[in-house]
């Protein structure tokens, strides 16, 4: 096994791998290498319902087929939620998650005009956050599905009591070793999803939790993701793990400026593979290397 950094490319099953994820995938194998480190495959498959193993199975042919290695076992978040809960156990410990029963159309319908997360969602209108403990004991009892949020304002009231200065994380240029102090702000997600209603976790508990436990040095990753930072930085606090590096790249986009997406059914890299491209094309039509 190689000392040193470690870097991870982490794809979801839910859709084939694009030419955006070709980008990705490449320049952190690449990165690792440069830097004499380690390059890991990490499988984010937590969604149950949309994460297929046929799916998982194209995609490591297509990375395979791109030039890329990996350490095994791949890590594939299915597999460790046990790791999540206990994650979940401690920040439920220091009093920062509560349930909420709310829909995605109930939420909507009580959000504030205007006001969304950087994602673009509805910024949480704080529904259900001082719901009694013997009414949300009565409809857990009842089976009525919840999800966990954090209670941002305590949360970030905590980690400054533990780790007292501004919230900050590293940002790395790869091309000259220069490192950037970034203001992480989690409060404008407002009380962020912890754990979803089908599964003991979210995107950004399983990431963070990952992380920590593969001794992931360095997260490099689409510019999309950027503000997903704020959340990352602070759970790392809260359950008291290391510290990454990060670094956002710029993202593909098509003609009218749109990021490719596996939800807008992108051109695959299977079926550019299929119609005679090879690795190199790929590299090209990525942005990756000139004409």
């Amino acid at each position: 096994m190689t000392n040193g950094p470690v870097f991870r490319f982490a794809p979801s099953p839910n859709g084939a791998l694009h030419l955006g994820h070709a980008l990705s995938a490449i320049v952190t194998f690449e990165l690792a290498q440069k830097m004499g480190g380690r390059f890991l495959l990490r499988i984010e498959d937590i969604d149950l319902e949309r994460c297929r193993p046929e799916l998982e199975a194209q995609m490591l042919d297509d990375l395979a087929w791109l030039g890329l290695t990996w350490e095994e076992p791949v890590r594939r978040q299915s597999e460790h939620f046990e790791s999540y809960t206990r994650a979940l156990t401690k920040l439920d410990g220091m009093d920062l998650l509560y349930p909420c029963f709310a829909s995605r159309k109930e939420i909507a319908a009580h959000a504030v005009a205007g006001q969304n997360d950087p994602d673009g969602a509805p910024l949480y209108p704080g529904l259900h956050k001082e719901l009694s403990s013997t009414e949300a004991t009565t409809r857990k009892r009842a089976s009525e599905p919840f999800a966990l949020r954090l209670d941002m304002d305590k949360a970030i009231e905590t980690a400054r009591a533990m780790s007292p200065g501004p919230l900050t994380f590293g940002e790395f240029n790869p091309h000259n070793g220069e490192i950037k102090t970034m203001p992480a702000e989690p409060d404008r997600w407002g009380d962020a999803v912890i754990a979803r209603k089908d599964v003991p976790t979210s995107y950004h508990l399983a990431v963070v939790t990952d992380d920590a436990r593969q001794g992931v040095t360095h997260v490099t990753r689409g510019q999309d993701l950027f503000a997903a930072t704020d959340i990352h930085r602070l759970l790392q606090v809260l359950l008291e793990v290391p510290e990454p590096l990060y670094h956002h790249h710029a993202l593909l986009r098509d003609e009218a400026g749109r990021k490719l997406s596996k939800s807008h059914k992108d051109q695959s890299l299977a079926s550019l593979r299929a119609g005679g491209a090879s690795p190199e094309d790929i590299r090209f039509l990525a942005g990756l290397t000139k004409p």
